[in-house]
């Protein structure tokens, strides 16, 4: 069972031979790994090269480990999409076999702070429309979702409607039309008020999306905050040589 050394560093070894034994089912999603020595001994390495090979398995998170308690498999992802494309939540919680459902926490309609200011480009009595929405998978929370809109991109009875899409209501008058998003990916621990909605433990990481998104007069016409539970989904990006 031990690691056969090879050029590479042997904590990358290491690495590599946990995920083949947990992709092979050795060691199963949710399951508590053996302690660091035992781990050590069996693999034939150091601690201190299994703590690192460990460290690096958790920041992909493959692994969480929990003080005092031990290091834990994570499940895999249910639902994974590139982001080279716009997708919708519900389109990706579709293509898992799943039933996508949408709970609003609330909408509500006020002046612009002055981030919005900077963002959209608007003037100090504009103003903006924010929504809070929990999306479901077979009615399990897995996303928390904060979107944000000049009022004068959408429909006016919208606040009315608490149900359809935003790009659609966005586009509804056929005067703008999405074309284009910039996106910012950042991983985070526990945060207080979409941890608890998203029903995670407190080891829990998510996957933080925020997107502008421009019509095609390179105009920003919507600000999302998306929560992804990392445990649940996955992102990848397709990079072509230049």
């Amino acid at each position: 069972m031990t690691i056969k050394s090879d050029h590479r560093h042997l904590y990358l070894q290491v690495i590599d031979r946990l995920k083949d034994d947990i992709a092979k089912g050795v060691f199963k999603e949710k399951e508590k790994l053996p302690s660091e020595f035992e781990l050590a001994k069996s693999l034939g390495i150091s601690r201190a090269t299994l703590r690192e090979a460990l460290r690096l398995l958790e920041e992909e998170n493959v692994i969480v480990r929990r003080h005092g308690v031990g290091t834990f498999v994570n499940s895999k992802p249910v639902f994974t999409s590139g982001i080279e494309h716009l997708t919708s939540v519900s389109s990706m919680i579709r293509r898992a076999g799943m039933e996508p459902g949408t709970i609003y926490l609330s909408s509500m309609e006020a002046l612009p702070s002055e981030d919005d200011i900077k963002r959209f480009q608007c003037e100090v009595d504009e103003s903006v429309i924010t929504i809070e929405r929990v999306r479901t998978a077979n009615g399990e929370p897995v996303v928390y979702c904060v979107d944000k809109v000049p009022a004068k991109f959408l429909p006016s009875d919208f606040l009315s409607r608490q149900e359809g899409s935003i790009f659609t209501a966005i586009e509804e008058s056929g005067e703008i039309r999405v074309t284009h998003a910039v996106a910012f990916i950042d991983p985070t621990g526990y945060h207080e008020v979409a941890s608890p909605i998203l029903e995670c433990e407190p080891e829990t990481a998510l996957l933080v999306l925020k997107q502008l998104h421009y019509n095609d007069k390179d105009q920003v016409v919507l600000y999302s905050k998306n929560y992804f539970r990392a445990d649940k989904f996955s992102f990848h990006v397709v990079r072509k040589r230049v």
